[in-house]
């Protein structure tokens, strides 16, 4: 009721973006997949693709409420965990949940979406 949506990056399929009641939602954010073929590659590329449409709504990866990593093999969860912490901001880890899956294209290994408050 009154509430305003934004949407960021929007095509006739979805918004990479949407901005509601002071919340940031981002859709999945995969790799390329040109250049990036290893764990560490794609989650930098991940991680970067999510810090700029945060700013780009006008929040931060300090305001993130959950996230939801999807790995193509569970084998990777150790390692992906070592990236996740070395990016999250010191006593602001989201709700979170990964989980093995089948992604878009068999190149990539990892996609993330999360949700986060405007400042």
């Amino acid at each position: 009721m009154g509430t305003d949506i934004r949407r960021i990056q929007t095509n006739a399929r979805m918004s990479k973006a949407v901005i509601c009641g002071g919340m940031v939602f981002l859709s999945g954010q995969t790799s390329s997949g040109m250049a990036a073929d290893s764990l560490d590659q794609q989650m930098q590329e991940v991680l970067g693709r999510i810090d700029k449409l945060l700013a780009e709504a006008g929040s931060d990866k300090s305001h993130l409420l959950t996230a939801t990593i999807y790995l193509k093999s569970v084998a990777d969860f150790a390692a992906m965990n070592v990236i996740w912490e070395g990016w999250i901001p010191s006593g602001a880890a989201p709700a979170r949940t990964t989980v093995e899956a089948r992604l878009a294209s068999p190149d990539l290994l990892v996609e993330i979406t999360v949700a986060a408050r405007l400042p």
